[in-house]
């Protein structure tokens, strides 16, 4: 199996603030490792503490507006001015067909990773439009293109996410803070193990270069949007898929 090929630091994130929600799962971890190793202040928000050295690990769940205020609030009073939001925090939900999806499980899907973004997405533009300047990445999923049988809540939670993009980066075009996000399709993580082996080999055999993608790609590709050397993309949906993605 080919593996993915180291990739050097190259971005300058020298006294920008960066807040990772999700940064005690993968994704979000490896952000924060690759955010922080070219400079950034860094701080994540997760239900439980990241493990992370030199981050300010905030506790709190990103379905309550409350709590990513919060959040916001204290970064900008303890490393200073919000420079950049990646929304990583999600859950992949059950792997059920629709008809066994519960009220319950459907909502909680959506209320993490459709309510969570746009609420730290609303706080943070909060924040960074006064300034004139700032980098949202938010993080959606193949399955927001193309849907996933037995994903329902994910897939649907997913196209929110990319439409989120789209309008968010159009409102804010002018302010000089940039909302972008990233389409993955499946990620060697912890999350796959609320799914079953036959939703994971769905996800992989669709995949040309039939291999998971790894947390370390996703965040180098966060990394550039999340830099100033990312200036004339707003409103876009960027694909991590293996030559899965087709539009």
């Amino acid at each position: 199996m080919i593996r993915p090929v180291a990739v050097a630091s190259s971005y300058d994130f020298s006294g920008r603030t960066a807040l990772i929600t999700g940064g005690a799962g993968d994704i979000g971890a490896a952000v924060a490792r690759r955010l922080q190793a070219d400079g950034a202040r860094t701080a994540t928000l997760d239900l439980r503490a990241a493990e992370l050295d030199a981050v300010l690990a905030l506790t709190g769940d990103v379905s309550r507006a409350q709590d990513v205020d919060a959040a916001v609030a204290k970064v900008q009073s303890e490393l200073g001015a919000l420079d950049i939001l990646v929304s990583a925090a999600g859950v992949s939900g059950a792997s059920l067909p629709t008809v066994e999806v519960s009220d319950q499980e459907w909502r909680r899907v959506l209320a993490i990773n459709c309510d969570g973004v746009f609420f730290a997405n609303r706080a943070a533009a909060r924040v960074m439009v006064p300034r004139s300047y700032g980098r949202i990445v938010n993080v959606a999923s193949i399955a927001g293109k193309e849907g996933n049988p037995q994903a329902a809540a994910y897939s649907a939670s997913k196209a929110a996410v990319i439409a989120m993009a789209k309008s968010i980066g159009k409102d804010l075009a002018q302010s000089g803070v940039l909302v972008n996000c990233v389409a993955p399709a499946v990620i060697e993580t912890r999350m796959l193990d609320d799914m079953s082996g036959q939703h994971i080999d769905y996800m992989v055999e669709r995949i040309p270069m039939k291999r998971m993608g790894q947390p370390q790609e996703v965040a180098e590709l966060i990394a550039f949007l999340a830099s100033e050397r990312c200036s004339f993309s707003t409103g876009a949906t960027f694909d991590l898929s293996g030559g899965r993605a087709t539009y």
